[in-house]
């Protein structure tokens, strides 16, 4: 998988903070970016992959955009994330997302605040995800 979705969704989550909105060239250049990657084999992610992924990412972010609980920039990013990583990887990665959006809607309840930049849960979940297998890579290797 590596590390290089990450600093996209970074820059995501720092446009998500700042304006609520992500920058339409942030999502499309993580999914040229993936395209790129599968063309060359960089990430070890095939063609169908690629394409499922992007599939589970529409499937599972157009339902909470009709909910309100994502935007569309939101939608576009777990999309272009689900072509850079894989369906598998992909879904783990929500699970961490999950928890951490769970944790920091919590945060923000606490706080007083009615809503929550998500695409910084997002940027948190696919680092503990990708620190996570770096970690079992690691320990298989040895």
């Amino acid at each position: 998988m590596g590390w290089m979705p990450l600093p996209f969704v970074a820059i995501a989550a720092a446009y998500d903070l700042r304006s609520r909105e992500i920058a339409d060239w942030v999502p499309a250049a993580l999914l040229a970016w993936a395209i790129v990657a599968t063309a060359f084999a960089l990430n070890g992610v095939g063609w169908l992959e690629l394409a499922g992924g992007a599939a589970i990412g529409i499937a599972i972010g157009l339902p909470l955009f009709a909910l309100g609980a994502f935007g569309g920039g939101d939608v576009k990013l777990v999309t272009a994330l689900g072509a850079a990583l894989g369906p598998a990887d992909l879904l783990a990665t929500l699970f961490w997302v999950a928890i951490v959006g769970g944790l920091l809607a919590v945060v923000a309840w606490w706080r007083g605040q009615r809503e929550l930049a998500y695409v910084p849960a997002i940027a948190l979940g696919l680092l503990i995800h990708t620190i996570r297998m770096e970690l079992l890579k690691h320990a298989s290797a040895s």
